[in-house]
């Protein structure tokens, strides 16, 4: 076993424990423990000696290196969030972006803290080595409300400062330490030049790794046809510049081309910014570009280790950075399964290419499937003809359109000539990827206990098969018996999920509202957005609706035009057909945004202004129109459907004085269940409601915030009139099955 892969490897073995399993106050005892072993390893004998030693010193170093990274470097900063309000200078170490509420930067606080700075859209005017003096609101960015949090401390932020107040801006100051940002951004400027609409977008992506503008249906279909990864700058962008380099310095001349080829990596790395899958191909890279030069062979796993290494010493709390253990799980099944897998040569041509494309395919996917099972909750079942059809394309893209944007600088026609190339490749990709990601089936997504017990039992067969060292043939048995066990899977999900006359899923969406309504192959849902920005409402609707085999929705009803109840709509439409839109007729200018939206896509948009029955196979979906004024919260439309005896209520986020004007207004029956207005508000749900519509259950669709919703009154309410209460905060998607 390689030396330096072992410590590597066993160090970063300590530091994923201290982030996933050891709590912190058994840390420094455990490190302090496991390096006591390794040295007592040292009177072991055998060739065994060597190896014990590395691991049991590899794993009691990354112990103990994290617990005193986050004792050193982290908590001075977070004791600074104890004081709510502060004067500090900040220097500007990113591009701003736009945020929900104005505009967000990173900034650097002190020599190794960084945070993130909101404030409003004059933060749009920042540039990199600005410096930036104001006062500003620090909590930790590592919990939010008691929620702890990863996307932050894993890229070494570990302050969240709110503006309050105007700021002083110095500009300029420490500019040369960004000279990689801003070069990033002109390169950025000459592909705007050169390329627009989808291509534009495409090529920001892949050659700078920048997909913030990227828009809804692009980022959907390359999602859903398993291309998304093509967009993270790494390996292949990496190999696409050193096979220029190579071109330019020559195949011989080792040192040359091993000093070019790391300056470029280098540069490169530093201008995309240091994500996990960049840095882990540049460090793989130069070790395997240094091995010649001092006469070793170069090592996979060896350099993998050091690449993994390098990143964790840097920040540790980077072992729980998603985009890490996906780049990184990558890697090691490409090195391990795919040589495995990849023909000894009996083929050639057009089959060599085939099983060699499946067999890395193969290996990129067998460690970062079950990833992408429990962070995505879906894996792609196309990706490996998704790869073998567009990743030949994707490389061609970006090495043309890295060479027309350096050499548009020299000749801008020649440059728009190698742009129109490297175009016309990227509309091929992007066609596939729409087609790829209309297939039926085209992916599976974990909104049922099935299909998470049926990847289990994939490993586990696969598992035993390499285990005990089975046979060729019972491979391809194990094969066989996945593929039919998948097929009776989705048919048994579809089955469950759809067995009643009517099927109603209030899904967990966070702090916000959408419900799924099912019917005999028809669909309907009524709003589809979220307050919490992690949460994605349009997708969580469309992987239901792919579930259940839908790729159509007949009606999407908006009570409201708030975000936490319609932000989602853009991402639905971007990955589902929309038959008719069902909004209130009043002025807003999101609405009149998402009205354009649905009009692009071929939806119908229908104003409500009066009661409308909708057929909704064996159920019936009735909107009514506003029966409030003032905010919007008003005037939105109340829904109700109707399956023989079983009603459902939707009020939307109307108060108390509106639901009494509604009960007035509206012959409304007994229902069975209502969904609780406004997330719970104490201002909603009134007893006046209550006693009117008698509902046996109520669902509250809520998820973290700061307004205290499902409040106590609300509650109390609910509790008094003897209605069972369901809460999607607290059991996630509730499945109500109308038989």
């Amino acid at each position: 076993m390689r030396k330096l892969a072992a410590f590597g490897f066993s160090f970063a073995v300590g530091v994923f424990a201290v982030q996933y399993l050891l709590p912190g106050r058994y840390v420094m005892a455990a490190g302090l423990g496991a390096l006591a072993l390794g040295i007592s390893a040292s009177f072991l004998r055998g060739f065994r000696r060597t190896r014990v030693m590395l691991i049991l010193i590899g794993v009691g170093i990354g112990l103990v290196y994290s617990w005193g990274y986050a004792k050193v470097i982290q908590e001075p900063y977070l004791r600074q969030a104890e004081t709510l309000r502060r004067n500090l200078t900040m220097e500007v170490c990113s591009w701003p972006e736009r945020s929900t509420f104005g505009a967000k930067v990173t900034v650097r606080i002190g020599p190794f803290g960084k945070a993130v700075y909101y404030g409003d859209e004059k933060l749009l005017s920042l540039s990199p080595g600005d410096a930036v003096t104001g006062d500003v609101y620090l909590t930790d960015a590592s919990s939010i409300r008691g929620n702890e949090l990863t996307t932050f401390t894993s890229r070494g932020v570990w302050l969240l400062a709110y503006s309050r107040g105007e700021a002083v801006v110095e500009p300029g100051r420490g500019s040369a330490r960004y000279l990689s940002l801003h070069l990033k951004k002109r390169f950025q400027d000459q592909i705007d030049l050169l390329f627009t609409g989808d291509s534009r977008s495409m090529m920001r992506a892949l050659l700078t790794g920048d997909r913030g503008d990227m828009p809804e249906h692009l980022s959907s279909d390359l999602e859903e046809s398993g291309l998304y990864h093509v967009t993270a700058v790494s390996g292949m962008h990496c190999t696409i510049l050193l096979s220029l380099v190579t071109a330019l310095t020559g195949k011989h001349r080792r040192r040359l081309k091993a000093a070019v080829g790391m300056a470029v990596l280098v540069l490169y790395m530093l201008m995309v910014g240091c994500t996990p899958s960049v840095v882990r191909s540049v460090v793989m890279n130069g070790c395997l570009l240094s091995a010649p030069l001092f006469r070793r062979d170069g090592d996979p796993p060896t350099s993998l280790a050091t690449a993994l290494l390098v990143i964790l010493l840097q920040n540790p709390f980077a072992a729980a950075s998603i985009s890490l253990q996906l780049s990184f799980s990558a890697a090691a099944g490409i090195l391990w399964l795919t040589p495995k897998l990849w023909p000894k040569g009996e083929h050639g041509g057009v089959i060599r290419f085939i099983a060699g494309s499946f067999a890395v395919t193969a290996g990129a996917l067998v460690f970062t499937i079950p990833l992408s099972a429990y962070y995505f909750d879906f894996f792609v079942v196309v990706a490996p003809l998704s790869n073998l059809l567009c990743l030949e394309a994707v490389s061609g893209q970006f090495l043309f359109g890295l060479m027309a944007v350096l050499v548009s600088y020299i000749c801008l026609p020649l440059g728009q000539a190698l742009s129109f190339i490297s175009a016309g490749l990227g509309w091929y990709v992007l066609d596939a990827a729409r087609l790829l990601s209309a297939i039926p089936y085209h992916a599976l997504y974990f909104c049922s206990g099935y299909l998470k017990y049926w990847l289990v039992y994939a490993y586990a067969a696969f598992g035993i098969c390499a285990v005990s060292g089975a046979p060729r043939r019972r491979y391809i048995f194990a094969a066989a018996g996945c593929v039919l066990t998948l097929i009776l899977t989705v048919h048994m999900t579809e089955e469950q999920m759809t067995g009643g006359k009517m099927d109603l899923f209030v899904l967990d969406v966070g702090q916000g509202q959408s419900v799924l309504m099912v019917s005999r192959g028809r669909t309907a849902l009524v709003d589809c957005g979220s307050g919490n920005t992690f949460r994605d409402a349009g997708g969580t609707a469309a992987d239901y609706l792919n579930t259940i085999g839908e790729r159509k929705l007949d009606y999407l009803v908006l009570s409201h035009y708030d975000t936490d109840h319609a932000n989602g709509v853009e991402r639905l439409l971007a990955r589902v057909d929309v038959g008719t839109m069902l909004v209130p007729e009043i002025e807003s200018e999101y609405g009149e945004a998402l009205r354009e939206l649905a009009q692009e896509h071929g939806v119908q948009v229908e104003g409500i202004t009066e009661e409308r029955r909708y057929a909704l196979g064996e159920a019936e979906l009735t909107v009514y129109p506003p029966v409030g004024s003032g905010s919007s919260n008003e005037e939105g439309l109340t829904a109700l459907c109707s399956c023989g005896e079983f009603d459902l209520l939707a009020t939307g986020d109307m108060d108390s004085a509106t639901e009494r004007k509604l009960i007035e207004s509206v012959p409304l029956p007994d229902v069975e269940v209502l969904l609780a207005g406004h997330h719970g508000s104490r201002h909603s749900t009134s007893t006046e409601l209550l006693k009117a519509v008698m509902p046996e259950a109520a669902v509250i669709s809520a998820g973290e915030n700061s307004y205290g919703h499902p409040s106590k009154e609300a509650l109390r309410r609910l509790v008094l009139e003897d209605v069972e209460v369901f809460r999607t905060d607290l059991q996630g998607t509730i499945h109500i099955s109308v038989n």
